[in-house]
């Protein structure tokens, strides 16, 4: 099976090459010129990375030289969020703009009937589950869907969970999400960045053979498990610590980074650089246990910033001016209307995100939402588990009065004690009756 599936992505990349064809760095250039008016997109995504784990937010172990640079050449927010610390519902509000209760994505499985000692009965038990959650979401309006009044082709790579691509509006995808051949989270698409970036090249060729811009989704399985960096980084790496599960862990981000290098470099070679809008954003947070291969219960799947928060970056040459913001709050819901603005492409009304760029809208906000569900979720009120509300310096966590009946209120002040050690909820109960408040109006929309 596995040598099939070589084969089908090893014939898919050769027809595609030999469809473009080759242009010279000169030909490609000029061809971007005549043919696009607008820049090309591409969204960056890692996978399971906290926002402390990269050299320019402060870490001082970890390597990533050429996200360092692209911090530097960015107009980077260091205290951004995604609104839920699991990845296939995050994934699906960066591409649609949408929180989760209202692009219905709550976790990676739908409830479903698993059969003990049966691993193909429960697959296929949870395919079935799943399909109509991919049939409501296929009915969103995503972001591939509304370039298309512009002209734009549109590219998915890495990780994607609703089915097949063209379920999220990409014109041509890797991912073909049948679960009778093991589609699941990304399927082909998976092998991005870890055996290369041929298909990306094929497909910025096909672009270009077509004069038509396009948006790329770069979602490489990268430093998501299975944690099998490169033996020399690996080998780096153990030089610093006495943990080998912390020493692989380390060694696949800057192993991602490296692949972020590659992808920056494919788009310099063919000149496409300046002319091009790159946008850089996590799907959510990791912390390494360093005793076994598994995260820290305070991250992925966590209500806490070590779960949600992330870098987000905008780079376009000569069109965004650099900046590194260590105070403003942005959210991944606000990916989709910046990109709108840039294009003059009319805002849906149902969006609750802002545009980056426009300084006043960022005054005028006051604070972002977050939510946390069950991992295999059903409805929305049979699922809860957290409601969060980031409003500086405050952030607040309402566990759900059900399933998370033994816990508590937690309050804190994020400017001050940016980890989330000391619980304030006791001592400002105004602030804490407010937020709540904040958290049923949101709620009700």
């Amino acid at each position: 099976m596995k040598i099939i599936k070589k084969l089908t992505l090893a014939l898919f990349v050769v027809s595609m090459f030999i469809s473009c064809g080759k242009e010279t760095k000169k030909e490609t250039a000029n061809a971007t010129k005549k043919g696009q008016n607008q820049p090309n997109i591409v969204f960056i995504l890692s996978d399971d990375q906290s926002w402390t784990d990269y050299s320019f937010m402060g870490d001082e172990n970890i390597e990533t030289p050429r996200l360092d640079q692209f911090a530097k050449e960015s107009l980077t927010f260091t205290r951004s969020y995604v609104p839920t610390p699991l990845c296939s519902p995050s994934l699906a509000t960066i591409i649609t703009g949408l929180y989760p209760k209202d692009h219905g994505i709550l976790g990676n499985d739908k409830v479903y009937k698993k059969v003990k000692g049966n691993f193909k009965a429960s697959r296929a038990n949870r395919s079935e589950a799943y399909k109509p959650i991919i049939s409501a979401f296929e009915k969103q309006t995503t972001l591939p869907d509304m370039l298309k009044e512009k002209g734009y082709l549109s590219f998915q790579t890495g990780k994607w969970w609703h089915g097949n691509h063209k379920v999220g509006g990409f014109d041509y995808g890797m991912t073909h999400g049948n679960p009778k051949r093991g589609g699941r989270h990304g399927d082909f698409g998976l092998e991005i960045a870890r055996k290369g970036l041929d298909t990306i090249n094929s497909y910025v060729d096909l672009a270009l053979k077509e004069k038509k811009p396009f948006f790329l989704w770069y979602a490489p399985y990268l430093p998501h498990r299975p944690h099998t960096p490169p033996q020399r980084l690996l080998n780096k790496y153990l030089k610093k610590t006495d943990s080998e599960h912390l020493a692989k862990y380390w060694a696949m981000c800057e192993w991602f980074d490296e692949t972020c290098g590659q992808l920056f470099d494919l788009f310099e070679d063919k000149g496409l650089t300046e002319n091009t809008l790159f946008v850089y954003v996590c799907d959510n947070g990791w912390a390494q246990n360093p005793e076994k291969s598994g995260y820290l219960k305070n991250s992925k799947r966590a209500p806490y910033d070590m779960g949600i928060r992330t870098p987000i970056m905008y780079k376009w040459a000569g069109k965004i001016k650099p900046e590194m913001n260590k105070t403003t709050i942005t959210s991944s819901i606000d990916m989709v209307p910046t990109v709108l603005d840039l294009l003059d492409i009319e805002k849906p009304k149902n969006l609750p995100g802002i545009n980056v760029l426009d300084e006043n809208a960022l005054s005028e906000r006051k604070g972002i939402f977050g939510e946390v569900y069950a991992h295999d979720f059903d409805t929305i009120e049979n699922s809860m588990f957290y409601n969060m509300a980031i409003f500086p310096p405050y952030k607040i966590i309402v566990p759900d009065a059900v399933r998370k009946k033994n816990e508590v209120v937690q309050l804190f002040n994020i400017d001050k004690d940016p980890l989330e050690k000391n619980n304030i909820a006791d001592q400002n109960p105004e602030i804490v009756k407010d937020l709540q408040e904040k958290i049923k109006a949101f709620r009700s929309k």
